[in-house]
């Protein structure tokens, strides 16, 4: 039971209810940049490369016919899928950029923030002396 207890402590801190939501907002995000490299990069890039849809460019390590599509030369033998893999670390590079712009922007409005709130100024140093003389006369 003290486990339990435990457990639920851990869960309910903020931090864990804050990780939960970027993990979930994260994977959507994700999908997002998924159909932004599939659907509107890759198309154009493989046009210019020679007009296949370039996730399905590969090298055939099998003796496969190179004009087959991946999924049915990955079916006759092992395949190098580079294109495949090109495509995955651009939707990485392209995330990865987002996120480093987020953290800049969020960075740069709390420091923004930090500077509106400036500590207040020390005191003259006329009502610092009189203060000393004050708590001197206490004693």
């Amino acid at each position: 039971m003290a486990m339990l207890k435990e457990f639920k402590s851990f869960a309910m801190k903020g931090n864990v209810i804050d990780l939960a939501v970027g993990v979930i907002i994260g994977a959507a995000f994700s999908k997002i940049v998924d159909s932004l490299v599939q659907d509107i990069i890759m198309p154009p890039i493989g046009k210019i490369i020679g007009g296949l849809d370039f996730a399905n460019y590969y090298l055939p390590l099998n003796h496969q016919d190179p004009n087959l599509s991946l999924a049915e030369a990955k079916k006759l033998g092992a395949v190098l899928a580079y294109g495949n893999f090109l495509t995955i670390l651009l939707n990485f590079v392209i995330l990865a950029f987002i996120i480093f712009q987020m953290v800049r922007l969020i960075s740069k409005a709390r420091r923004t923030g930090e500077a509106e709130v400036a500590p207040p100024a020390p005191p003259p140093e006329d009502i610092v002396l009189l203060r000393e003389i004050r708590d001197a006369l206490k004693k």
